[in-house]
């Protein structure tokens, strides 16, 4: 089937023009001969690099849908991977957010990225010492005049995707896989929840949080315990750890081909992840658009219109964010109702909540 995603027509936040150049500066006769770059940098260039958080660039998920947008926007303006044009360093521990970030600094970046909620401090640390430079916030707030805060509204497609997994459960029985107890990842949970309600009010999600966004071993010994249960679909928001859901899913249907286990992936399309033979265990993935609210936010700082002190929110209504394609895994009917659901949310006729109600 061709490729169907949830959402609306983008909006003009997210309908920028081709870039014109750079924001009047000659930064570029300075990096010649910098160590990192491909090839000399050019005059007149925007360039844009990113730190990623210890969930490394390949965690088939957030940094690499954060990725994706740098190099989208690196190859739509003609620029080469290195100084003078885009670049990443990964952290493999936290205490290396602040020297990736003044790396990137030192290599003088034009636009340096922050991706995920737990860079604020070390980003908020390095932007007050650089007031010159610019830089965004992927995830959280932050009122620093040079640092750009980018936002979604991710309980709006988990909404979706809870909505998805009660239509398509068995055994009444579905599962939540969280990263850390963080406000984004609560609000993955609390639009889960509701989108299971909104079909299922009786049914209870089992959820677990594993504490880490880069720990598979993690999220396998949950899944593992989730499926040993009766759980059939599984919706993680845990990063690389997510990719142990994965593996747990994977194997058991390859030991029975007959075995109905599911993961919803999230951040990016997870599809390929969920490959066993000529099955799939991807049942669909809510992807955050990390990659767009990237681009469009080098876009716009090239042009001259750095968002440096505000909030740009990205959501459902403006195809920040979205449901995948499932390759035919949710039947029609469903993925009709599936439609008419985010038509609501997009039109504001449903609100979904951005925190779970706790139990006292």
């Amino acid at each position: 089937m061709s490729k169907r995603k949830f959402g609306l027509a983008l909006s003009m936040v997210l309908a920028a023009g081709t870039l014109l150049g750079a924001c009047g500066t000659d930064k570029g006769k300075d990096n010649a001969g910098n160590t990192g770059s491909d090839s000399k940098p050019k005059e007149d260039t925007f360039s844009i690099a990113m730190v990623t958080d210890t969930g490394g660039v390949d965690d088939k998920s957030f940094n690499t849908s954060a990725w994706l947008g740098i190099q989208e926007y690196g190859k739509e303006n003609n620029l080469t991977k290195g100084d003078g044009g885009y670049d990443y360093l990964q952290s493999k521990e936290e205490s290396e957010y602040p020297p990736n970030l003044n790396k990137l600094v030192q290599r003088d970046f034009d636009l340096i990225f922050g991706v995920g909620y737990l860079l604020k401090d070390a980003l908020e640390e390095v932007a007050a010492q650089r007031p010159d430079n610019k830089f965004a916030l992927v995830d959280e707030v932050s009122d620093s005049p040079n640092i750009a805060s980018l936002m979604f509204k991710e309980q709006e497609g988990a909404f979706l995707a809870g909505v998805a997994a009660a239509k398509m459960t068995k055994s009444d029985k579905i599962g939540f896989v969280g990263g850390m107890e963080i406000p984004v990842i609560e609000r993955f949970e609390a639009g889960f929840l509701a989108g299971v309600a909104a079909v299922k009010p009786d049914l209870k999600v089992d959820v677990q949080y594993t504490g880490d966004f880069a720990k598979a071993e993690l999220g396998k010994a949950t899944a593992n315990r989730m499926y040993a249960s009766g759980v059939d679909i599984i919706f993680h928001a845990a990063g690389g750890s997510g990719n142990g859901v994965f593996a747990e899913a994977k194997e058991r249907k390859k030991a029975d081909p007959n075995a109905y286990v599911w993961v919803i992936g999230v951040d990016s399309d997870q599809y390929d992840e969920g490959k066993v033979g000529d099955d799939n265990i991807t049942l669909t993935s809510m992807l955050k658009r990390v990659d767009i609210a990237v681009k469009t936010t080098a876009e716009l700082a090239a042009k001259g219109e750095f968002p440096g002190g505000k909030v740009t929110t990205f959501s459902l209504a403006d195809n920040g964010i979205e449901l995948a394609d499932s390759r035919g895994a949710i039947p029609e009917d469903v993925l009709a109702e599936i439609d008419e659901f985010a038509k609501k949310i997009a039109d504001g006729e449903i609100e979904v909540p951005e925190f779970v109600e706790k139990k006292k």
